[in-house]
């Protein structure tokens, strides 16, 4: 049942889940990372998505992603973050949502992939018909090659409205494993249904792969100083819903050349 009352939540069943890396992933200063694929626990996901042309959800079921006991209730809520790092910057939680592959053979040639058979994630977003907040992002699999490949995507928003086009990235030239490059959304939309097609641009690459991927924004927060951290309760949280199937990824954006050694340990009360 929901948590609506100081009560309700002191009351509520809760789990806490660890998240902690033991291995760094290299990174450039203030860009977005996962540490998804750095050893600690959970163990390391491997990055690469279901391929075309319908991709795939992510789940808990994966080898990787913390595993989230079912709840009472249709969904629990992110109601307490303790977190630490070993370095300065943003750390960032996520429900992956949806993810498909795009390899170093399709990546060969300039091309628009039309994309059938999508799974839907419907599951995992508020009352299953509130697609508001979700992002789009290219997720490097494997270092891509020193050529100005660009990707752009057409995708259905969150009102419906089919044929909406995305802002194509810059050039992902050299970008290596675990970046991730946003593409922000046609002017007006606030969300994303369902990817259509996925539009390789500006040149061929001989070497890269990686994901286009939606995901749900969950927490956020800032590491001041070196090997510093907090506590966020329920009132800095928001208490967005989480789901016993979701597919929890961290992100770092640091204002070094590392990711550092992040810590958390997350709490999700039942609903």
């Amino acid at each position: 049942m929901a948590i609506t009352t100081g009560d309700g939540y002191i009351a509520a069943a809760k789990q806490i889940l660890p998240y902690t890396k033991t291995a760094t992933v290299t990174t450039v200063s203030l860009a977005r990372y996962t540490v998804a694929q750095a050893a600690g626990n959970p163990g390391a996901v491997t990055l690469l998505g279901t391929a075309t042309p319908g991709g795939g959800v992510p789940d808990d079921s994966i080898a990787g992603y913390p595993i989230i006991n079912a709840f009472g209730g249709s969904a629990g809520y992110l109601t307490r973050v303790a977190f630490a790092s070993s370095i300065v910057g943003r750390m960032e939680l996520w429900d992956k949502l949806y993810a498909v592959g795009i390899t170093t053979s399709q990546l060969g040639t300039l091309q628009t992939l039309t994309l059938s058979t999508q799974p839907s994630y419907s599951t995992r977003v508020p009352n299953g018909t509130d697609y508001t907040g979700l992002r789009i992002f290219v997720e490097i699999t494997t270092t891509m090659s020193a050529t100005a490949t660009t990707i752009n995507v057409t995708y259905t928003n969150q009102a419906g409205t089919t044929g909406r086009t995305s802002v194509a990235t810059a050039s992902l030239s050299g970008f290596v494993a675990g970046r991730w490059v946003e593409m922000p959304l046609q002017t007006g939309d606030t969300g994303v249904q369902k990817i259509e097609s996925v539009i390789i641009g500006g040149a061929t690459n001989a070497s890269g792969a990686l994901n286009v991927i939606v995901a749900r924004p969950l927490w956020t927060a800032r590491i001041n100083i070196a090997n510093g951290g907090d506590i966020h309760g329920l009132d800095k949280t928001g208490m967005p819903y989480v789901y016993a199937n979701s597919a929890l990824v961290l992100t770092v954006i640091t204002d070094s050349t590392s990711s550092g050694v992040p810590d958390l340990n997350i709490e999700i009360a039942n609903g």
